[in-house]
């Protein structure tokens, strides 16, 4: 049982999400893309109000991930991924991932705030943001 509706398919599509965004920064990495892909569908606020599946927050548009764009995305799941999707959707929380819905790699520090998120951490080449709890409870 997840923490938000899947199916085989979702879990597939959200490993290759994972791969795709996070590989560099190793399985912990890969997790916390994962992490912040699940709180997406979990928000219900902000940019994600109507973001209720795996799917639609994969190719959420505009402000989905970048990978999506690129072919590397498109390749088959691999089982290391699909046991780290499969552990995010059953609610393993990361931190700075915990309750992110941003992530971004910049080309030096982390900025405090991005998009008026402020930043909840850096793991490796990615810097995470969070919203407020009082503006994005479902997150928390």
């Amino acid at each position: 049982m997840g923490v938000i509706p899947y199916t085989e398919e979702d879990v597939k599509l959200l490993a290759r999400l994972l791969r795709a965004e996070g590989e560099g920064d190793g399985n912990l990495g890969m997790l916390m893309v994962g992490n912040t892909g699940v709180n997406r569908v979990r928000a219900g606020c902000l940019d994600f109000k109507d973001i209720t599946t795996i799917r639609k927050m994969v190719f959420q548009s505009p402000g989905g991930f970048e990978a999506t764009q690129k072919g590397y995305f498109y390749q088959r799941a691999r089982e290391n991924e699909i046991n780290l999707a499969r552990k995010v959707i059953k609610g393993q929380r990361h931190h700075p991932a915990s309750f992110a819905l941003w992530f971004f790699k910049p080309s030096g520090t982390c900025p405090a705030q991005w998009f008026n998120q402020w930043n909840s951490g850096r793991y490796k080449s990615h810097c995470f943001y969070s919203p407020a709890q009082s503006a994005c409870p479902g997150v928390y």
